[in-house]
């Protein structure tokens, strides 16, 4: 016993030290790479006439204390407490404001769509700002090489999409331990310098930064929009906690990351004040020449690293809007036998691409690219601190001046950096908006779309209860085995049964309703996963109950029954579904015309529902009856069913 309990003992710290290592390599990777732009643009918005050393030292302390309290007070000390049976992330937290307030009001839908929206503007960027920043290193060690800056970028970043569909679980282990060789780089370079101006210490004192904004006014909005890069990736911290747990992500920024970050702000600082002439690359002109091109090359490393967080973080977030009814069904694959978090979205990756390498070949700079950063991290930051607000409040029962006092300068201090960001509107920070109004358009139509026809589709439908009483006294042949019917509505008849009666006259001698739903847990455990109600002797009713971090396998699911007396064999199951092809009508419209017409758009780009609900493909039989839209004077009778739907429960809480 006592050999056992040693080995648990070690054991412990081991998994915890590995999981510190691996969430510096994908939670910290793209704030670890922010030092590569954060403080040159600070210094070029303020210095268009010239830099004092106040200046200086006002911007590294605005650099330090925007670390301090927007990453490690709210999000590291605050926010990482907020976990969702161990998921984080803005539609967790939503989920767990919905679970305080016991249902989803108007007001916490907008806020996680346009969340979740904002989240998918940023990673649009990412990758774009961060290699560009990295690959123009090459510059300072030959301007030759300038005409070359832009295509080894997009070689390497369409090499990187490229190499999601393979998945990135053989390659992920070397993220972690090369970046923390980047982290302690970043310090050491920033300890090299730090002694060229010791006054660069005072930035520690946060009555410079307050100086800064006083003595420049309006004009060091310019300034706080800039420096704002600094915590681009922050929110990672939150969004990550499922895949590395509160402890190590902890961990790893007090004894690694902001100790090494803030060390690197003061040595560019410290180089400025020292060598002026530094100010248009202050990072790389820290290292010695011998070291640039390796510092180069590492820098380049990080930055492919923080780029596929990024990516990684879009699948997972696409992954829980489908299952939260946000989006319709896309095509997920599993790159990894044992990390459940490896997945790949193929039409995700290369969308993404098509617009990484657009904003690359339209920018042509990371100068240019700053100038669209910023605007859609401060909102997607706003509106977690909002959620967390209702949290902390109605969930935690924190007293209202507690929370009034917690949150309010953080979100006043957020608003400032929003209405810095809002200035560079025009110069490009209109892009990621762009792309997170497309996002937010398509969810709120997919919702609203699917609430429309579900309710049509529960007026005209035959009560399944009516049904199978009219099936008692008509009884009519019936074949061998069982057939399972998706449906969303368990309470009324499936149109792929009533299909099946009509045009077949033929009724299984089993007969399985099944309805998918989507809790706002992260996962459901087995005990919890099925609800068998029998009503006659030859209909069943199943729920089926999946967190919206889990893929729904229903086979695997519906194995589950045979404890609650229901055996189902496999080769003696058959899966109906009914997939609806939808023609706008031409009556008075629910949805404008043209929102009626991108909803059915995105019913047709659905991925199949057979490879979705992991259903064997040779037992899979689907009606394709054409259903004329969504129109709310429209006579045709239509049902919706789980192959074309999103969960019962999300359709129930609008």
């Amino acid at each position: 016993m006592a050999t056992s309990i040693e080995a648990e003992a070690e054991h412990r710290p081991q998994s915890f030290w590995k999981l510190v290592i691996g969430s510096v390599g994908v939670v910290y990777g793209d704030i670890g790479t922010s030092p590569l732009y954060a403080m040159r643009e600070g210094l070029a918005a303020a210095g268009r006439d010239g830099l004092t050393e106040e200046e200086v030292i006002g911007i590294v302390s605005l650099l330090l204390w925007t670390l301090i309290l927007i990453v490690t007070v709210k999000y590291v000390i605050l926010i990482l407490r907020a976990d969702n049976r161990g998921e984080g992330g803005t539609l967790s937290l939503l989920a767990l404001a919905q679970q305080a307030l016991g249902k989803r009001t108007r007001l916490l839908f907008i806020l996680g769509v346009a969340g979740a929206a904002l989240f998918y503007g940023d990673a649009s960027i990412t990758p774009a700002i961060s290699v560009l920043s990295a690959v123009e290193g090459l510059k300072l060690v030959t301007p030759n090489f300038d005409p070359y800056v832009l295509p080894v970028t997009v070689v390497i970043l369409t090499g990187l999409f490229w190499a999601q569909s393979s998945g990135t679980a053989r390659i992920s282990v070397f993220f972690g331990p090369i970046t923390v060789v980047w982290f302690l780089v970043v310090a050491a370079l920033g300890i090299y310098h730090a002694g060229d101006r010791p006054m660069i210490f005072t930035a520690f004192n946060p009555i410079e930064a307050m100086r800064f904004i006083v003595l420049h006014g309006t004009g060091s909005l310019v300034v706080m929009g800039s420096v704002f890069l600094a915590v681009t990736g922050a929110e990672a911290l939150y969004a990550d906690m499922g895949h590395f747990g509160r402890g190590p992500i902890r961990t790893a920024w007090f004894s690694l990351i902001f100790p090494a970050l803030a060390l690197n702000y003061i040595g560019q600082g410290s180089l400025v004040l020292a060598n002026p002439d530094a100010v248009h690359n202050p990072f790389f002109l820290m290292a010695p020449s011998w070291a640039l091109v390796p510092l180069v090359l590492l820098a380049t490393c990080a930055t492919v690293i923080a780029s596929q967080a990024v990516i990684s973080g879009t699948f997972s977030l696409t992954q829980q809007a489908v299952q939260l009814g946000l989006l319709p069904r896309l095509e997920i694959q599993h790159t990894s036998a044992s990390q459940v978090g490896q997945i790949y979205m193929p039409r995700v990756n290369w969308t993404l691409m098509v617009i990484v390498l657009s904003l690359v070949l339209l920018f042509e700079s990371s100068d240019a690219l700053a100038s669209a950063y910023g605007i859609a991290v401060t909102g997607a930051m706003l509106i977690d601190s909002m959620l967390a607000f209702v949290v902390f409040r109605s969930l935690w029962k924190w007293p209202l001046l507690v929370c009034i006092a917690v949150m309010a300068p953080l979100a006043t201090i957020e608003l400032a950096f929003f209405g810095a960001n809002l200035l560079k509107l025009f110069e490009g920070g209109f892009v990621p908006l762009i792309f997170a109004s497309i996002i937010g358009l398509l969810m709120t139509t997919w919702v609203r779309g699917t609430a429309i026809v579900n309710r049509k589709a529960h007026s005209g439908s035959v009560p399944l209860e009516q049904l199978v009483a009219m099936l008692k006294k008509s009884k009519p042949a019936q074949a061998p085995g069982t057939a399972v019917f998706l449906t969303s509505d368990p309470e009324v008849a499936p149109s792929a049964l009533l299909h099946n009666l009509k045009h077949n006259h033929v009724l299984h001698s089993r007969n399985v309703i099944v309805t998918v739903q989507v809790t706002t847990m992260p996962r459901v455990a087995d005990a919890d996963r099925l609800d068998l109600e029998q009503i006659s002797d030859t209909f069943w009713r199943i729920k089926l109950t999946f967190g919206y971090m889990e893929v729904p396998n229903v086979p695997r699911a519906l194995a589950l029954a045979r404890k609650e007396g229901l055996a189902l064999e496999m080769m003696s199951t058959s899966y109906f579904l009914n997939r609806r092809s939808f023609r706008p009508a031409t009556d008075r419209a629910v949805m404008p015309l043209w929102q009626d017409k991108l909803f059915i758009t995105m019913t047709k780009a659905a991925t199949d529902a057979t490879g979705f609900y992991r259903l064997p493909s040779n037992r899979v039989l689907e009606a394709r009856p054409a259903v004329r839209g969504l129109r709310a004077g429209s006579k045709a009778r239509t049902l919706y069913p789980a192959d074309e739907t999103t969960p019962a429960s999300c359709q129930a809480k609008r």
